[in-house]
């Protein structure tokens, strides 16, 4: 964990998978750290509801098996549930993450590991964008040119992570949990997660996610899901603009991740800064039922930013990080997992080749 090699590994892992909605790509680059430690999901039609896509990107630290675990099982945890089959994809996805988690520490293969892992997932299911998220990789859309934020980073800094950090009994120095760790949500970490007076989702380090829900418009273009190896290097807006410039060149989408992680890359690493992390890129191209090449032509045109103005305007744009609810607030507020969109994601936003290819097109790395 932040150790880097003389001379990055620029080998790419890269896969891309299409049906009649969506055409997806995906790379993963190991850069100048010792090991790779991400992995990823791509899932263009569930076995559990073939109407129903899935996607999500794994950051590991101190290890990669938290990571892999959480790409062979996260899915499983939300769509195999009961909430699921009500229609109650909020919950579903929030407790698939606790539910993904408790169970990774009964697994031989992770039980005693100390590894943790971000995770971050898009749930696509009757057009709709369902992003649940943990830590501080991240996803954006892309709506007429414009990016639109699907997620907010969870780091130790922000106030309401902090006040949890603190309740669970830890503390924040230099910007990191007890001084340690970056990021305030992680899968695995249970050195942070043993405080027998509090449930999963107030511990010092919990797994419980965000959810953030938004509509899908005729005017969204892609979905594009980081690890923070992009989004440290590239803010969203600039994303956006990257991945829409190629799109709109006709420029194959698995090109575009490469070339991604590629512009991302430090030139060296002598100071172990940007650029020197793992890096995975999973580009969501939204055809409905068009082609890539209608699509290339809908990202030549103009940047149009009233598109999302008025969205935003008629639905509520989000403003950032809150916390998870406490006990008693979850016993007050009992979310349906359905409707419009709102704006707050803990409880009141609704937002791999592991084996079965009845999945229509998976891929894990």
């Amino acid at each position: 964990m932040g150790q880097h090699l003389s001379e990055p590994v620029t080998t790419k892992e890269t896969d891309g998978v299409a049906n009649s909605q969506y055409r997806c790509a995906s790379s993963s680059m190991q850069g100048w750290r010792i090991s790779m430690e991400d992995a990823h999901t791509h899932i263009l039609s569930m076995k559990e509801d073939k109407d129903a896509a899935f996607f999500a990107v794994f950051d590991g630290h101190g290890g990669s098996s938290v990571a892999h675990y959480g790409g062979e099982h996260l899915h499983k945890d939300i769509f195999d549930s009961d909430l699921y089959r009500q229609g109650k994809y909020r919950d579903a996805i929030q407790k698939g993450f606790l539910a993904c988690d408790e169970n990774m520490q009964f697994d031989d293969s992770v039980k005693d590991e100390t590894a943790g892992a971000a995770a971050v997932s898009v749930l696509i299911k009757d057009k709709k964008m369902y992003c649940g998220n943990c830590g501080d990789s991240r996803a954006i859309a892309c709506v007429s040119g414009v990016a639109q934020e699907l997620s907010y980073d969870h780091k130790p800094s922000n106030e309401g992570e902090s006040r949890r950090i603190v309740s669970a009994g830890g503390w924040v120095e230099f910007n990191r949990v007890n001084g340690n760790l970056a990021l305030s949500r992680a899968l695995g970490d249970y050195a942070f997660k043993r405080n027998s007076k509090k449930p999963a989702e107030e511990q010092i380090v919990t797994a419980f996610p965000d959810v953030i829900i938004k509509d899908i418009l005729p005017e969204h273009e892609f979905i594009l899901i980081a690890c923070d190896g992009i989004w440290d290097v590239m803010d969203n807006q600039e994303v956006a603009d990257f991945v829409r410039q190629r799109i709109a060149s006709k420029t194959p989408p698995e090109q575009i991740c490469e070339e991604l992680l590629d512009h991302c890359l430090a030139p060296d690493c002598q100071m172990g800064g940007l650029g020197c992390d793992n890096m995975t890129a999973v580009l969501v191209c939204l055809l409905n039922e068009q082609s890539y090449e209608e699509l290339a032509e809908k990202c030549s045109t103009p940047v149009r930013p009233e598109i999302l103005e008025k969205y935003n305007s008629e639905h509520g744009s989000d403003t950032g990080v809150v916390t998870p609810p406490s006990t008693d607030e979850q016993e007050d507020s009992k979310p349906n997992g359905e409707g419009e969109e709102e704006t707050l994601p803990s409880n009141e936003d609704e937002e791999q080749e592991s084996g079965q290819m009845d999945e229509e097109e998976m891929n894990l790395t």
